[in-house]
């Protein structure tokens, strides 16, 4: 699964933006969105503001799970107490279709067959419990680190909100997508 993580201000400027892959069942943490569509995660992110801002004023909870959908991108978001949207844009896998060496199986009999070994797990369907736990785990941890970083007394001046540009701060950020995603 290919992960887009952005944190957003109160006024929708970015201000963290990582891109990964998953790194459990056998990934390499590098993200694979399509080069044709790499470009288009910004926009997806912002797209899905508006659903952001209808969920946020219906529910008391900071985690919304996923709120929005594009093609076969999903999105889930986690709000602060200061209005700070972290927006985690997932995105499984693209399956392709493989010939067996076997002729007596069918194409349908045998992915029917690999599904079972790919249907637990994290990245087996981003609407699992199971996924949806481990983002909500990395949503906590990433607002803890979020907090220490604003507890920073250089990192903004006057109550404004800053870019993060702490190489630190991502490296803990892709750990942290390392250990739940």
């Amino acid at each position: 699964m290919s992960y887009y993580f952005t944190i957003l201000s109160p006024l929708d400027t970015p201000l963290f933006q990582h891109e990964f892959g998953t790194s459990k069942q056998g990934g390499d943490g590098i993200a694979r969105f399509p080069e044709s569509a790499r470009y288009m995660n910004q926009f997806v992110v912002h797209a899905s503001l508006d659903v952001v801002e209808e969920v946020q004023w219906g529910s008391g909870v900071m985690y919304l799970k996923v709120i929005d959908r594009f093609y076969n991108n999903y999105i889930s978001c986690f709000l602060t107490g200061g209005n700070i949207k972290f927006i985690l844009l997932h995105a499984p896998p693209t399956t392709t279709t493989s010939t067996t060496s076997n002729p007596s199986l069918s194409s349908s009999s045998a992915s029917f067959a690999a599904a079972p070994s790919t249907a637990t797990g994290v990245g087996a369907s981003p609407t699992s419990p199971a996924t949806e736990e481990a983002i909500r785990q990395f949503f906590t941890d990433v607002y803890e680190l979020w907090v220490k970083t604003l507890m920073n007394p250089f990192c903004g001046v006057g109550g404004e909100y800053r870019e993060v540009k702490s190489n630190v701060f991502r490296a803990r950020v892709q750990g942290l997508g390392r250990k739940y995603l």
